[in-house]
């Protein structure tokens, strides 16, 4: 738990790889909140994604390729009292600020994330949204797209992101929810729904819960990888 205390800092960390047509929105929005600092960590962008976040006056780290990687780094860069990391396609929500620090304020909070808006006009993605927010409210279990925040204290305690290729964000807050509770903060980011209009809504969702089954049953990170990407590939090829 932290105090309900607006002189903390807030860190917003954002992995990015080719986010050139993403980041500068993303970047913008998220500059409209008090005592914040914004660290891009960049895994070697060949589209100007970093000289983009730069002239946007943000602090842009090089990294390692791999979000698992990039966000460790990004944490290790920041000043702040309270980390919070975005992903490049999605929009914080006003208030987001005083939202996450009087999330972290109750007793029983050990981390946050947001509730889940996508950026498309599709009933099947308003069918998704609910799943997944009723997953994150009653199973404790928000993903990397719903900007999971946490104290920088908390996130050194559990060792930060796993090193996993794959679902390091699905086994980062399995290891929270053992430390309390994770607050959801009910005014919603906005994500791109690329990734569904890529695949298809119905085999990303698919594609997604297979994986993590697959995880669950103990199937190596390094191999799911390989079959995730070789999807995305098949689709794209379709």
């Amino acid at each position: 738990m932290l105090s309900q205390n607006p002189h903390l800092k807030i860190s917003i960390i954002i992995p990015v790889l080719n986010e050139a047509s993403t980041i500068a929105s993303v970047i913008s929005t998220a500059q409209k909140a008090k005592n914040i600092e914004i660290i891009v960590a960049d895994g070697g962008s060949s589209d100007g994604t970093a000289e983009i976040a730069t002239s946007l006056g943000v602090r842009v780290i090089s990294t390692a390729p791999g979000r698992a990687a990039q966000m460790n780094a990004g944490a290790a860069a920041a000043t702040g009292d309270i980390l919070l990391f975005l992903h490049a396609d999605t929009h914080l929500p006003p208030g987001y600020d005083s939202g996450a620090r009087l999330a972290l304020a109750k007793p029983s909070a050990v981390a946050g994330a947001y509730a889940l808006k996508i950026d498309a006009r599709s009933l099947c993605l308003r069918l998704v949204e609910i799943g997944v927010n009723w997953r994150s409210r009653f199973l404790q279990m928000p993903y990397g797209d719903q900007a999971i925040f946490l104290s920088s204290a908390t996130f050194d305690k559990i060792g930060g992101f796993p090193d996993l290729p794959l679902m390091e964000d699905f086994e980062f807050v399995r290891r929270l929810k053992k430390q309390g509770c994770i607050e959801i903060v009910p005014q919603p980011v906005v994500t791109s729904a690329r990734r569904w209009q890529q695949l298809g809504i119905v085999k990303t969702t698919a594609i997604n819960q297979i994986v993590i089954i697959a995880y669950l049953l103990g199937v190596s990170p390094d191999r799911l990888v390989f079959w995730y990407k070789r999807q995305k590939k098949n689709s794209s090829e379709n």
